[in-house]
């Protein structure tokens, strides 16, 4: 964030001119300018949001098949232990996913 400032203020216009597509109507200039300076302002708290977003729900969702793992043992031992291997599966599935987050996330930013 602090080299997109740095850049800005090194050369204003040549920054502000990756804003716009090429052919732009002369009115509409400001009005996209701001704009997308908003939207890159934004991009990096949008992206955190959906991360946090992706983490708390795998691990609700970890939590809850814990819970019933552990409710299903006095009840039925085999059943137990299908919901233990689905608990032990979407455990992987959780790490392939902040994995996949993580690039998405590193890919965006930079």
């Amino acid at each position: 964030m602090s080299l997109i400032i740095f850049i800005g203020s090194t050369n204003l216009l040549a920054s502000l001119a990756h804003f716009l597509p090429q052919g732009t109507p002369l009115p509409l200039i400001p009005i996209l300018v701001i704009i997308e300076t908003i939207s890159l302002f934004i991009q990096p708290i949008a992206l955190a949001v959906r991360l946090t977003a992706n983490i708390t729900a795998g691990h609700l969702l970890i939590h809850l098949i814990g819970g019933a793992t552990l409710a299903l043992i006095n009840i039925s031992i085999t059943t137990a232990f299908i919901t233990f291997i689905i608990l032990v599966l979407l455990t992987v599935l959780e790490f392939a996913v902040a994995l996949i987050q993580a690039y998405v996330f590193t890919l965006l930013v930079s």
